[in-house]
């Protein structure tokens, strides 16, 4: 796929992940709107799609593949068996897949689609719809080296992503798969901490969630250790250390912890049980 022209890009289901993930290609100009297509059996999806992104809806997943060179697979698991048996035979070695389905091992599209198929498969998560999103992705049947590179820099227009083996995406599922929702409770309870010192709670969910999102941009933009920066606002006697005693006496550390640990099983049960 040649850097220098725009690479066509087709979606197999056009929901809000696949809407976020083309508006992102479109915007940082990865591709234009004329080169995405995106298919889906709901008309709504079609309509939100194309008013969205201004790219091309349309009615046939056949026609998307017949478009596009890089493929992404945007349904729910349980469709994903008859979107697959749907496409098998309109496929060809130009043609890379990518999934974005959770629960659905390289396994499953390698049985389905052939050892010879370009296949990477990606664990997103919500935040890509505000592109600030945490990917990772991992290869399959003969992607190659470029493939990993246009999945990241394709993955990249979103946010951030990372390439690991798949026997991680479970540890990746239970940590910025599953993490915003972990991260919305603290904002939530940094939010009412403030209502209960007397701040207007619309004022508190405001400091509170900015408050998070300047700490992340610190430890993103400086390459600092949290322990380091955390320190750095941490003066002898003061106020944070105040109340960092009191996460440390509540466990707040252990309970984040196990949340990754308990979403990360719960992930392994989930693959196994779709096997």
């Amino acid at each position: 796929m040649s850097e220098n022209r725009c690479v066509n890009v087709g979606f197999i289901g056009a929901g809000r992940m696949a809407t976020a993930l083309a508006g992102g290609l479109i915007s940082s100009g990865f591709t234009t709107a004329e080169h995405v297509w995106a298919s889906d059996k709901f008309e709504t999806a079609l309509t939100g799609f194309a008013q969205e992104t201004g790219a091309q809806a349309v009615e046939s997943n056949l026609t998307v593949i017949q478009q596009a060179e890089v493929i992404i697979l945007a349904v729910k698991p349980q469709q994903m068996i008859d979107v697959v048996q749907e496409i098998e035979g309109a496929l060809n070695a130009h043609h890379l897949i990518v999934s974005i389905a959770a629960g659905c091992p390289l396994s499953f599209f390698l049985d389905e689609l052939g050892k010879g198929v370009r296949m990477i498969r990606v664990m997103p998560n919500t935040p890509c719809m505000v592109q600030q999103g945490a990917s990772a992705f991992s290869r399959g049947g003969q992607a190659t080296d470029e493939d990993a590179c246009l999945v990241e820099s394709l993955l990249s227009t979103v946010g951030t992503a990372a390439e690991v083996p798949e026997s991680q995406l479970d540890a990746v599922t239970g940590l910025s798969g599953s993490g915003p929702a972990y991260v919305y409770q603290v904002i939530e309870a940094l939010s009412d901490g403030g209502v209960r010192m007397g701040l207007p709670r619309h004022i508190a969910t405001q400091l509170a969630a900015q408050t998070v999102k300047g700490a992340a941009e610190m430890v993103l933009e400086t390459g600092e250790h949290p322990g380091t920066l955390k320190d750095a606002v941490t003066s002898p006697g003061g106020t944070t250390i105040a109340g960092i005693h009191e996460l440390e006496a509540g466990g707040l550390r252990h309970t984040l912890m196990n949340a990754v640990s308990a979403a990360t099983n719960r992930s392994i049960e989930l693959g196994k049980s779709s096997e």
